[in-house]
């Protein structure tokens, strides 16, 4: 019974998320109430498959926010109430746009999972006596239904149970108690050290060299960090600047950037606290970038282009924005990047994840908040 093994696989999935992700845990809602359950079905005016019952027998959703739990595909457990009113929601679009094709969305469709920031979300047919009654399928905004996600709400959670316990190897991970799931990383063609310096009259992209350590910061670089970005606006500068020192220093052995000896000598001396000189576009370490530039026009590598500029940026830019976007490219090479930029940043206590007011009262000269002070100051009056 595919009932059965909804039971089996939420037992397998809360007990992954109780050690390893428990503020993802506690997120999952106690169960739904039978007669909940049969309202909601005589609202909706459909048999509910067995498994999507026998699921908000266990958990009635997940709470909102940035801790919910998520399956896979980003969509976020709806329970009875969530399950009432995005599938109402998409019944009034689907009459509005071309009267319940089964492409778009069928009256019989229930959707039970939702992506939140679109109505892009996971759904169950729930049309009885067909060979698909039971099935779980996605709904996208631009292109409508697609069955074929699992023939059950059984199977579906079981791969999602499995995924949990195969760990790194299907890109989960967790940070702070909470489980993040992260694209599977294409291994990094090598960087070779045996590449002569381009000349300086040679035709080569040019590299940004406006960076100044004194420019501002906009929050919105924070914000996306959530409890991480928090600690960067309040840890004092000079974590910083040694935190965006380790993070360029990981990029370039990540990306293979620090085989270069220019790229090597300048992170070497950036170490010892020599501040780097006002670069021009023939300096040797400018030049090297500049050719690395190429080198990734060439072969297409957008990520090697972003570290080169963000090696500029973080050499001669502000370490707030460095060791932020530093991160951000990092993110497209290491599942790890969260865990090392704490540890760069000292492992100090993590803070709760940060929220407008948070941002509105934030006094940092090296960061611009003006947007937030002001919403929080008009909040406020």
């Amino acid at each position: 019974m595919t009932a059965d093994l909804v039971q089996a696989s939420w037992t397998r999935i809360d007990a992954w998320l109780r050690e390893h992700a428990p503020r993802t845990f506690a997120t999952l809602r106690p169960p739904a109430g039978d007669a909940e359950i049969a309202a909601a079905q005589e609202r909706l005016g459909v048999t509910l498959p067995p498994d999507l019952v026998a699921s908000l027998l266990r958990h009635n959703g997940a709470l909102e926010g940035p801790e919910a739990f998520r399956f896979d595909s980003g969509d976020r457990l709806l329970g009875v109430s969530g399950i009432l009113g995005d599938t109402g929601f998409m019944r009034g679009i689907d009459q509005g746009i071309d009267g319940g094709t089964e492409g778009y969305w069928l009256h019989d469709y229930v959707k039970f999972g939702s992506y939140d920031v679109t109505s892009d979300g996971l759904l169950v047919d729930c049309r009885t006596g067909r060979d698909s009654f039971g099935a779980v399928g996605r709904f996208f905004d631009e292109t409508g239904t697609s069955l074929g996600e699992a023939d059950s709400l059984g199977e579906y959670l079981a791969e999602e149970a499995d995924q949990l316990e195969r760990g790194q190897d299907t890109g989960i991970v967790t940070f702070n108690g909470r489980l993040f799931r992260e694209a599977p990383l294409p291994a990094r063609p090598k960087c070779s050290a045996d590449e002569p310096l381009p000349a300086p009259d040679e035709q080569l992209p040019e590299l940004d060299l406006s960076h100044s350590p004194t420019d501002l910061l906009h929050v919105s670089h924070l914000d996306g960090h959530e409890e991480l970005g928090a600690l960067i606006a309040t840890l004092p500068y000079e974590r910083v600047v040694e935190a965006a020192q380790k993070q360029l220093c990981r990029l370039a052995v990540e990306t293979g950037l620090n085989h270069y000896p220019e790229v090597e000598a300048a992170l070497n001396a950036w170490e010892r606290g020599e501040a780097p000189p006002r670069p021009n576009q023939t300096d040797p370490l400018a030049l090297r970038l500049r050719a690395v530039l190429a080198q990734a026009d060439t072969s297409r590598d957008r990520t090697l282009r972003w570290a080169a500029d963000k090696m500029a940026l973080g050499i001669w830019g502000s370490p707030y924005r460095s060791v932020c976007e530093s991160a951000e490219i990092r993110s497209h090479l290491t599942v790890d990047w969260r865990a090392d930029l704490h540890a760069d940043l000292g492992n100090p206590p993590m803070p709760p994840i940060p929220d407008d007011r948070f941002w509105g009262a934030l006094s940092n000269p090296a960061i611009d908040s003006s947007w937030y002070a002001a919403q929080y100051a008009q909040d406020r009056s």
